[in-house]
């Protein structure tokens, strides 16, 4: 039977819907804009193509959009009907499970694949995907040093290994492993999106801000025909100036590069998760700094109004309650709300993390904005040590730290000021004092 470049079997109708289905993985790996076009074209070639009608839906799940699951459960009863070897019947289930978005079912059955078939880059992608946006990024370190020994650089594929182990090695803090296989990617393919920003994290945790600058315009060129992590490679171009005080850079990025209405990619779709943490997260941060950002949180708002009760993205609550909160719509965050607390009573570990992250964190934005400050502590005091089931990255998750500081300092509270301190402190390697959002508040609570 045909086999895919990585040798696995696949249930489909010839040689040329096996090639065709290596080009979609290989958008899928690369980050490409036209991943979606290849999986059309795979399938226009082969609709009776098993894996095939499951990427459709499992492609769907990833946008964390619940408008798009009758769109992922329609390709579940497609793929459910067709001829299908072991493997392909394990990736359906773990379809199955995302459309019932239970993702921690979906995780397992992505390892069990990798535990049997260590090549499969569908599985090992996805996997990669989700477990980091389920905080699980001991999960990722796992996946990808579980199947390392049985990859070689000889394999088709072998960039995408070593680009998910450069930023599962830096989200568990191992920065020079990290580092090397992230540099070992973009070697073999400098347009290798998922590499080039494993980088660009080490290099922001460790406050090497000149390298990171020099690093992502060395790579812009290369960018051409990527997705939406172009605009957050962008997002990471705008963290280095924020912290060199740089902020009519950072405007600019945000209207002409990873904010850019006239982008294709963001016109495809405006309201995708990634961009609106990147936009939600950065205006949050200028204004801390005292940086007016005139109207550009309306956009956003209106986005959020429009989302309200989409809770896929734990980590995106606290990001639409920023936009809806500076914007003071009162009635629409308490909607917001609302709809957490519902969907919190769940008995899932999704839900879970909504009663026990999300839910906090936006009482804490809400409060924070209103001036409410010492409320904003005690609702996110008790959730600082689960924050990571939000999902996000260490870069990411720091702007609700700096939240927690901002309103701790605001309202006296010295003791809770210290603990956040601290608590970044023995997770960042460069100390509060270097960092912008951190350093006046060292100094203060220092004497």
């Amino acid at each position: 039977m045909p086999q895919d470049a990585q040798g696995l079997t696949l249930t489909v109708a010839s040689d040329e819907a096996a090639r065709a289905y290596d080009h979609v993985i290989e958008g899928f790996l690369r980050q490409r804009f036209d991943a979606g076009a290849r999986l059309k074209a795979l399938l226009a070639l082969d609709p009776q193509a098993p894996l095939a009608q499951a990427m459709g839906g499992l492609f769907a799940t990833l946008a964390f959009d619940r408008a798009l699951l009758p769109r992922a459960e329609a390709a579940l009863a497609r793929a459910a009907a067709l001829p299908a070897n072991d493997r392909e019947r394990a990736h359906i289930a773990a379809l199955r499970a995302m459309v019932e978005w239970r993702p921690d079912a979906a995780l397992a059955i992505w390892e069990q694949i990798l535990t049997e078939h260590p090549h499969d880059l569908l599985a090992f992608r996805l996997h990669h995907f989700q477990a980091f946006w389920s905080g699980q990024a001991e999960r990722m370190l796992g996946a990808v040093e579980g199947v390392l020994p049985r990859w070689s650089e000889a394999m088709p594929g072998w960039g995408a290994i070593l680009a998910c182990r450069c930023f599962a090695n830096e989200e568990c803090g191992n920065y020079t492993v990290a580092e090397h296989a992230g540099r070992a990617a973009v070697a073999l393919d400098p347009g290798d999106l998922w590499a080039t920003h494993g980088v660009a994290h080490v290099l922001e945790m460790q406050g090497r801000r000149s390298e990171g600058l020099a690093w992502l315009q060395a790579g812009e060129p290369h960018w051409e025909g990527g997705n939406n992590l172009m605009h957050h490679l962008w997002w990471h171009q705008a963290m280095f100036h924020v912290e060199r005080g740089e902020f009519g850079a950072v405007l600019a990025l945000h209207d002409r590069r990873f904010r850019d209405h006239a982008s294709p990619v963001t016109q495809a779709m405006p309201d995708l998760y990634i961009d609106v943490q990147n936009a939600a997260s950065m205006l949050w941060r200028l204004e801390r700094q005292g940086v007016p950002v005139g109207d550009r949180w309306v956009e956003l708002a209106d986005k959020a109004e429009a989302r309200i009760g989409d809770t896929l993205s734990a980590f995106t609550q606290p990001h639409w309650m920023m936009a809806l909160a500076a914007t003071g719509r009162e009635e629409a965050a308490q909607r917001l709300l609302a709809a957490l607390e519902d969907a919190g009573r769940g008995n899932t570990p999704h839900a879970a993390t909504l009663r026990e992250a999300a839910l906090p964190a936006c009482r804490a934005v809400l409060a924070h904005r209103q001036g409410r400050f010492a409320e904003a502590v005690a609702a996110l005091r008790p959730a600082l040590g689960g924050m990571y089931r939000l999902g996000g990255s260490h870069a990411q998750q720091e702007v609700l730290e700096q939240l927690f500081l901002d309103a701790a300092m605001k309202a006296g509270l010295t003791a809770d000021a210290r603990l956040l301190l601290e608590r970044v402190a023995g997770r960042h390697p460069v100390p509060p004092q270097r960092r912008i959002g951190y350093a006046e508040a060292a100094r203060a609570v220092a004497h």
